[in-house]
């Protein structure tokens, strides 16, 4: 599987509800989650950008992210809560739309929980970058694409990308297990 295979916006299976992930599917789920952890990889050299991606986008109707910027790392069955009040507004992409760009609001900071690749129950604080992204994916997770999101009718911008174009941003993580 590879870039080639990402779904793209419009296609139905995008806007489900995917399942939560048993743990006895865990070896099963190992070649997709090295799958996602490469096209990661595949779409950052391609568009310059790129950090995470949900299973839902490659057709798997799972609760799993992963996620590549220093090394993958897994989420399975993340839930946001204790959203901040405080919004920040930002131009998202997609790679189920990687030359759209989409003007929407996210919450500065969360908190996610999640069980991790040992099936371990992990809390992380999230803010910025790292919150906006895991908002992101878990949109995803509940069938809710950037563009449902928009903050109005103009709030979409075509794009033509190239990697000199983009710097691209690392991001920080703070575990409070």
């Amino acid at each position: 599987m590879n870039l080639s295979d990402v779904l793209l916006l419009g296609d139905p299976r995008l806007y489900e509800v995917c399942e939560p992930v048993q743990r006895h599917e865990l070896p099963d789920l190992q070649p997709a989650i090295a799958d996602m952890a490469a096209i990661v990889l595949e779409f950052r050299a391609k568009y310059g950008a790129g950090r995470a991606i949900a299973a839902p986008q490659i057709g798997l109707m799972k609760r799993l992210v992963v996620m590549n910027v220093e090394r993958p790392v897994v989420f399975f069955n993340p839930e946001l809560f204790d959203l901040s009040e405080e919004m920040m507004e930002l131009w998202d992409d997609c790679m189920s739309f990687p030359n759209l760009l989409v003007k929407l609001r996210r919450h500065r900071r969360c908190k996610m929980r999640f069980m991790d690749a040992d099936w371990q129950p992990q809390l992380w604080s999230l803010e910025d970058d790292l919150s906006e992204l895991m908002q992101h994916e878990i949109d995803h997770l509940d069938g809710i694409l950037a563009t449902q999101r928009a903050v109005d009718e103009r709030a979409l911008k075509l794009v033509v990308r190239s990697i000199k174009q983009i710097e691209f941003r690392s991001t920080s993580i703070v575990s409070t297990k």
